[in-house]
């Protein structure tokens, strides 16, 4: 594994521990042969249309996207050019105007509202600007709660909640509320909540905007252990650095794909 020799403020030593299990997150390994011929992800001519009144807005325009199991990839873009929609559209947190997202086999937008709020508590994890954590609720209830929310038994939540943030080095601050903990340690408290549940795929907007460019880093390595342990991660960012680091990268512009790429 690799690693990297930084220190955030609130005492990570940048030596992540291993994680020996997380590829139980995916389907598969990003190079493997399943992986290419059964996609985690395909999208098909995904329209979404904004209205205000009279006036109407083409945030996508018939977009396709297919993303094996595994892959790491980036959506980049200036403001306004779609990425955000696109990540929403595609996890299903918002509804589509034409055409399909299938993940895992199930066409998400076909389902009704109740059972794609279900397969998304099930399949995904979600990482945003915002750490939106709960200020009373320690790191370990943080990361339990949606755990409990989808039906997992408190004693199996607990210890999923304690492993995982264990995984991204946070052991010590088990016990500890948002005010207590760094920028940065807050993240990976966020980070871990989208893993506790062992999701085939994670969605990350803008993961680092909050974060100073030395801890934004350090997050950007534990993404990155992530993924090469097997997790499938589409991140969506502004910064030229962070779209360098994933393994494919996408550009948006006025709500259309204009470059797909792969960068290793």
């Amino acid at each position: 594994m690799r690693e990297t020799s930084v220190t955030d403020s609130g005492g990570w030593t940048g030596r992540p521990v291993p994680f020996p299990d997380v590829t139980a997150l995916a389907d598969a390994p990003a190079n493997s042969a399943a992986a290419t011929a059964s996609p985690l992800l395909t999208a098909t001519a995904v329209r979404k249309i904004y209205r205000t009144g009279a006036e109407s807005v083409d945030a996508l325009k018939g977009v396709d996207l297919v993303v094996p199991s595994g892959e790491f990839v980036a959506v980049m873009g200036a403001s306004g050019s779609g990425k955000t929609t696109l990540l929403n559209c595609l996890s299903g947190l918002d509804d589509i105007d034409e055409g399909s997202v299938v993940i895992s086999g199930d066409d998400i937008h076909k389902m009704s509202d109740a059972k794609r709020t279900k397969h998304r508590a099930s399949t995904m994890g979600f990482i945003f600007q915002a750490f939106n954590l709960i200020p009373v609720f320690t790191s370990t209830e943080n990361v339990e709660l949606p755990l409990l929310l989808a039906g997992t038994s408190a004693k199996e939540a607990r210890q999923a909640a304690i492993e995982t943030l264990e995984r991204v080095n946070l052991g010590h601050r088990l016990n500890h509320r948002p005010t207590e903990l760094s920028g940065g340690e807050q993240q990976r408290v966020t980070i871990a909540r989208a893993l506790a549940g062992r999701p085939q795929i994670v969605w990350a907007d803008e993961p680092t905007g909050n974060l100073d460019s030395e801890t934004a880093a350090q997050v950007m390595g534990l993404l990155d252990e992530l993924h090469r342990d097997g997790l499938t991660l589409i991140l969506v960012t502004h910064d030229e650095g962070i779209g360098a680091s994933a393994q494919r990268r996408i550009a948006m512009r006025d709500g259309e794909i204009v470059l797909d790429e792969r960068l290793r």
